[in-house]
């Protein structure tokens, strides 16, 4: 029986070819997509896509995309005019109601309901319980290099290494017993791989969204389950924290909390890894800069780290919506327009960056937009995304130097540049 392939894409050589709401798209090359944005870049005003259809979300008129680094900027210091809680930041089509239940964070707010969730869960985040994560950190780095040690070369470094790290801490902050932590895995993956097959099965697109509602509803009932023994039972853990956080008379409701550790999961957890994996493949395409690394380990970390970043940029969009009609570097939004902000293009513009696709652990300086732009949606836990990825290559390049990553298989998703599998030899 005759074996059926994919027929031969045609190369990318205008902006006439470019549809980034194409699905094939985004199952092209890297190099193929990172060209594409090139192309973006050099036009004189952002282009105009129409918006993919999605199951369950009312046709949209299309929207703006934004993929140089200045006009990024400009839209991240100006959240009164591009908001994020119009439809929802992490998604091009306007979220629907059954999903703001479960995937209403405060990454989909706006002031003064994104402030009052952001103050809250800043405030359980005390001194002493940040120092605790801070070496906790240390002991489970430590211990993932000792199983990769004892498993063997040709393991999956992505499962191995990558995924347990930022998985144990954000389970091990919020007091999640190790019994879950699978459970939990399966889930972050379903709600960020909702296109890609291995994830979700091919099927219609109802059944699709189904899966990531279903996800949802399950994790973040693991978290309010255990949120109602912590009311009774408290202990020094993230949940015990902040069900009893009571800022000038404000709580989380049972929602906000659970739609809190979904955040967590998927913006703690996925991203990291990805930034993780995609380390481990820069240092294996760039010898020399991973030689450079080893001479000083403890030195070259800082400046590595960001490049990591920088290059890996986890997050490839977050979407806003223009209030009022407003002129930005000569291009005019109107009211009720939508911007997709591409940070992955915009940690590669040549405006900003010399020489952008180079690997350089000595970069300096280093504004890059990997954890968002300027304003109230920067990261929240890049602190600890930062000490995640420093710890974890300090002890692999100390003790696993020669380690190397092979092939990898990416995640089919135009909203998170992931990995999902990439074995390692060493």
């Amino acid at each position: 029986m005759a074996v059926q392939t994919r027929p031969e894409r045609e190369p990318i050589t205008s902006c006439e070819q470019i549809d980034l709401s194409d699905w094939d798209f985004w199952a092209r090359p890297m190099r193929e997509r990172e060209h594409a944005f090139e192309l973006l870049r050099d036009q004189d005003a952002p282009r105009f896509f129409a918006e993919p259809e999605v199951s369950m979300a009312p046709p949209g008129k299309g929207y703006h995309a934004i993929v140089r680094y200045a006009d990024i900027v400009e839209i991240s210091r100006n959240p009164e005019v591009f908001c994020s809680g119009a439809g929802g930041a992490t998604n091009i089509a306007d979220m629907p109601p059954e999903f703001a239940e479960y995937f209403g964070s405060m990454i989909n707010m706006d002031d003064p309901r994104h402030a009052r969730l952001r103050r809250i869960v800043s405030r359980a985040f005390t001194p002493k319980m940040i120092q605790k994560f801070e070496q906790d950190v240390q002991v489970a780095a430590v211990r993932i290099v000792d199983d990769l040690l004892e498993t063997g070369p040709g393991c999956d470094f992505v499962t191995e290494v990558a995924a347990r790290l930022p998985l144990k801490i954000i389970c091990d902050m919020m007091g999640i017993p190790e019994k879950d932590y699978r459970y939990i895995f399966d889930r972050s993956n379903i709600i960020l791989g909702g296109g890609d097959p291995e994830y979700v099965p091919e099927g219609d697109a109802d059944s699709v969204v189904a899966a990531v509602l279903n996800a949802g509803m399950e994790l973040q009932q693991l978290v309010q389950d255990l949120a109602a023994h912590r009311a009774a039972n408290p202990t020094g853990d993230l949940i015990s924290a902040l069900v009893s956080a009571n800022i000038d008379g404000e709580r989380l409701t049972a929602q906000e909390l659970g739609s809190f550790f979904i955040l967590l999961v998927v913006a703690g957890n996925e991203t990291t890894r990805n930034a993780i994996s995609q380390g481990l493949l820069l240092l294996t395409a760039n010898p020399g800069e991973k030689a450079r690394w080893l001479t000083d380990l403890d030195g070259h970390a800082p400046k590595a780290v960001e490049e990591i970043v920088r290059l890996a940029s986890p997050v490839n969009y977050m979407r806003r919506k223009v209030t009022r009609d407003f002129e930005l570097n000569g291009t005019l939004y109107k009211e009720g327009d939508k911007t997709v902000l591409y940070y992955w293009s915009a940690n590669r513009d040549r405006d900003v960056f010399a020489d952008p696709y180079r690997f350089d652990i000595t970069r300096d300086p280093n504004p890059h937009l990997g954890f968002g732009g300027p304003g109230p949606h920067f990261c929240l836990g890049a602190h600890l995304a930062r000490r995640e990825i420093t710890v974890i290559f300090r002890e692999l390049l100390r003790r696993v130097p020669q380690i190397e990553a092979g092939r990898p298989r990416r995640l089919f998703s135009s909203f998170i540049n992931g990995v999902k599998h990439l074995p390692c030899d060493f």
